[in-house]
């Protein structure tokens, strides 16, 4: 099965997370995409995606991901069958609105029938932890659910 690998970022963060990931899941058939270059048309239930997200200024989507946001808006996409997986960013001194690039994301996948796997990781920029190390401990955890393994089976 293949692996879809989505990444909305507005500084490249996101994209270095995507990178990691795809690296952890090497194994499987993996893919990496720019969400401001995929077209919503394209989600596969026969693949698990995996969305790495940023949050942009005041909890808002990156730049890149809002015309794949508002496509799954306005084209309402049956994805029934489809699953997903969440690594969102963000910066916990914004409060409420911290990672909320990613949880958006997640609600209009699930909204559309998806089925989100796993933990919906949340990198916390004002903590030690970097990026990178949390993107591949994460990737590890999801590769050892059982429902990882029936997704890409």
């Amino acid at each position: 099965m293949r692996i879809v690998i989505l990444f909305g970022s507005e500084m490249g963060t996101a994209e270095s997370a995507a990178e990691v990931i795809a690296g952890e899941l090497a194994a499987h058939d993996v893919s990496l995409s720019d969400m401001g270059e995929f077209d919503v048309d394209d989600l596969d239930p026969g693949a698990l995606h995996i969305m790495v997200c940023s949050t942009y200024g005041d909890g808002e989507l990156p730049t890149n991901a809002e015309p794949f946001a508002a496509a799954l808006d306005s084209r309402r996409p049956a994805l029934d069958g489809l699953r997903f997986a969440v690594f969102g960013l963000g910066d916990s001194i914004y409060g409420p609105t911290f990672n909320r690039g990613g949880e958006i994301i997640a609600e209009k996948l699930s909204a559309r029938g998806a089925v989100q796997l796993g933990e919906h990781a949340r990198h916390d920029s004002s903590t030690e932890v970097k990026v990178k190390v949390l993107a591949a401990a994460w990737a590890r955890e999801l590769r050892a659910l059982p429902s990882f393994e029936l997704a890409t089976a």
